[in-house]
């Protein structure tokens, strides 16, 4: 399943915060997940156990990053390659 199929699926709109994934901090690592090619970050979770990642929302500015923060609760966001 390609990234863009994941993003479809459990794409979230401003406003639509009862189609969340269902982020456990125990589970899951807040994690952004940067291309080297094209410089696309997805916000998104990693799983702690065998390293899988889920993205639920494409960054595009500063402002779509505080957003994720804040939907999720979450303080810091590390940047994987």
């Amino acid at each position: 399943m390609g990234i863009r199929n994941i993003i479809t699926r459990h794409k979230i709109g401003r406003g639509d915060a009862d189609n969340r994934f269902p982020y456990d901090e125990n589970m899951h690592e807040a994690v952004i997940r940067c291309s080297i090619c094209t410089g696309e970050q997805v916000a998104g979770f990693k799983n702690r156990q065998d390293g899988s990642f889920v993205g639920v929302m494409v960054i595009k500015s500063d402002d779509d990053l505080e957003y994720f923060k804040e939907l999720y609760g979450v303080e810091k966001v590390r940047k994987v390659y």
